[in-house]
């Protein structure tokens, strides 16, 4: 018996001050300092969501990128039963830095509370479920470099299985100034076959 296609409904890339969703520029920075673009963008793109400006940059560059898909005027439908399945090579290193900063700051008395909360990678997808009210699996994964194999596994697993009607996967990588995510929805329906030659051609536009 010939098992269920999965599809790619839509698909967003953030890297190099640009954002670009289903292949289409929706938003260009001409800073290439990181924090200043999020804040640009986040005023561009989301606007409405003070919590935004507490969270670490991962978690923002995350949380922007998954606008793109989840926001109702999106051409994907919100789907309460979408799980999240993300991965990065840094971890969240960036956080990590600013964290063991504030521990060796002899002017501090202790370290930030509000920055130790962000050194799980992991972390950004409870700000993307807190938003969107997803109650799904979700998993984030550290590995060497980007891997369509890996993402396509967990997906159709939870697909297949049942556990989810829609799956959003991530690529959102931060390392000091460099930085880049690529995020993408996968169903039952779409225009764009789940496999891995479709998911390495999308990442590398």
């Amino acid at each position: 018996m010939e098992e269920t296609p999965f599809y790619i409904e839509s698909y967003v890339s953030i890297k190099e001050s640009s954002i670009a969703f289903n292949g289409k520029n929706v938003f260009c920075s001409e800073t290439k300092d990181l924090q200043l673009f999020l804040k640009k963008a986040y005023k561009a793109r989301i606007s409405n969501y003070p919590k935004f400006h507490k969270m670490d940059l991962l978690s923002q560059l995350a949380l922007l990128a998954s606008e793109c898909i989840l926001k109702p005027e999106s051409h994907s439908s919100i789907n309460k039963n979408t799980a999240l399945i993300f991965a990065n090579h840094a971890s969240s290193l960036e956080t990590d830095r600013k964290h063991q900063s504030s521990i060796t700051d002899k002017n501090n008395y202790y370290p930030s509370p509000s920055v130790f909360v962000y050194t799980l990678p992991n972390i950004c997808l409870g700000e993307i479920s807190i938003k969107h009210q997803l109650h799904t699996e979700n998993c984030f994964l550290v590995m060497p470099s980007f891997s369509p194999k890996d993402f396509l596994i967990q997906t159709n697993y939870l697909l297949k299985s049942g556990k989810a009607e829609k799956v959003l996967c991530g690529w959102v990588n931060l390392d000091a100034n460099n930085y880049e995510a690529f995020l993408y929805l996968v169903s039952n329906t779409g225009a764009i076959k789940h496999n891995e030659t479709e998911i390495l051609e999308l990442y590398t536009k």
